[in-house]
């Protein structure tokens, strides 16, 4: 089973891309299961109902979110309904949705977990705790992956050697900028500190240079826009192996376009 996990997700560029390079790849038979990190979809901040169905329509299997979770009206009903969408399952027990889900797909289930990490985030439940009780009440047999949105590379990185052997993948998102640290940790589990983003390339994490740059040096407040152009998609591409759920790769993903289609 080939796994394609995207980095966030950043406004109408990010989405662009992701309907481009997820029609070739599917295409090609080059991956069964399109896992998304969508919580930048809508104008770089949150989801809405809408946003959601055009990234299914696009190919995604199952989308998680992240720190934006609530910033759009309706994502609370959205999330309580589509089991398609998981946000962080150690926010507190009383939010609506799931923070887990299994789908199906051409060769078999896969669960896909998504955890919100604590270090220089909102305060939520601890991310470590919440995925060892998350592990005994699972039923066995699917592969797991573990999306893991922090700020924090070594809570990361701790994650992964967390659950190292436990679960098929840890994978990383929230900075927008992709590591370079795939690898398959000792007992097997397929790891990346930061899958990157999928969103305009010519901008400072998905907005535009400008207003940034005048936040930096003045120290005045600016609205940071989703900024135009040309886009990248950058994630993870998983090879499991079916009979044991474990991974048996990980690499890089990195694909870019002109602004309209898809750059070979």
């Amino acid at each position: 089973m080939k796994i394609l996990i995207v980095g966030d997700i950043v406004g109408s560029p990010g989405r662009r891309i992701f309907k481009q390079a997820v029609k070739r790849l599917r295409a090609d038979n080059a991956v069964q299961a399109v896992v998304a990190n969508a919580e930048n979809a809508a104008a770089g901040s949150g989801i809405t109902e809408a946003l959601a169905e055009e990234l299914f329509a696009a190919g995604a299997d199952v989308l998680t979110l992240g720190d934006h979770v609530w910033t759009q009206k309706g994502t609370d009903a959205l999330v309580a309904r589509e089991r398609r969408i998981v946000r962080p399952a150690n926010l507190p027990a009383a939010c609506p949705g799931q923070g887990w889900t299994t789908v199906q797909t051409p060769l078999g289930p896969l669960t896909v977990v998504s955890l919100l990490g604590r270090v220089f985030l909102p305060p939520v439940d601890c991310p470590f705790v919440c995925i060892d009780a998350l592990l005994k009440r699972m039923p066995a047999g699917p592969p797991v992956l573990v999306e893991f949105h922090a700020e924090a590379t070594s809570e990361k990185i701790a994650m992964g050697w967390h659950l190292d052997g436990r679960v098929a993948a840890v994978v990383g998102s929230h900075t927008h900028v992709q590591t370079s640290d795939e690898q398959l940790l000792p007992r097997g589990t397929a790891y990346l500190t930061d899958l990157g983003m999928t969103g305009p390339s010519g901008s400072v994490i998905g907005r535009e240079v400008e207003p940034v740059l005048r936040k930096f040096v003045s120290g005045m407040p600016a609205r940071f826009e989703v900024a135009k152009g040309p886009a990248v998609l950058e994630g993870a591409l998983i090879d499991l192996d079916r009979p044991t759920g474990r991974a048996v790769s990980i690499a890089r993903i990195r694909l870019r376009d002109d602004g309209a289609h898809l750059l070979d």
